[in-house]
Order: structure tokens, then sequence, then C-alpha cells
């Protein structure tokens, strides 16, 4: 049976912060494995989104990846 790992990323978008940068953080993501599933525009990113990414559970990855 598969089995998933999930992380959940915020973004907020402010003078600090593009969507370059998170477009940036979510390929180098892509390249460890991590899939996107799901983007929300969140107030708990002060307006920003939240990404919700999932990779198959392989017992060589930590789950520490963040």
């Amino acid at each position: 049976m598969k089995q998933f790992e999930y992380q959940i990323r915020t973004y907020p978008m402010d003078k600090k912060t593009s969507l370059i940068a998170m477009q940036d953080d979510l390929n180098a993501r892509g390249r460890d494995g991590w899939e996107v599933v799901s983007i929300s525009t969140s107030e708990f990113a002060h307006f920003g989104h939240t990404a919700f990414l999932k990779r198959q559970f392989d017992a060589g990855n930590s789950e520490g990846d963040a």
C-alpha cells in the first residue's frame, strides 16, 4: 500500500516575498519529490498563499525535510 507524507508551506506576500521566490521554493521541493496538491490564499500567511504538498513515503527520506 502506498504511503504519503505531507508538508504545509506558507508564503506571505510582502515586499520581501514575491511569486518568483514562491515558484523557486516549490521547484526546489519538486526536485525532492514533493508535489503541490493545492494552493489557497490565506489570512494565516498574512494574505499570502498556503501550499499543501505531498510525496510518496520512502524509508530513505527523513520526515524532517523542511
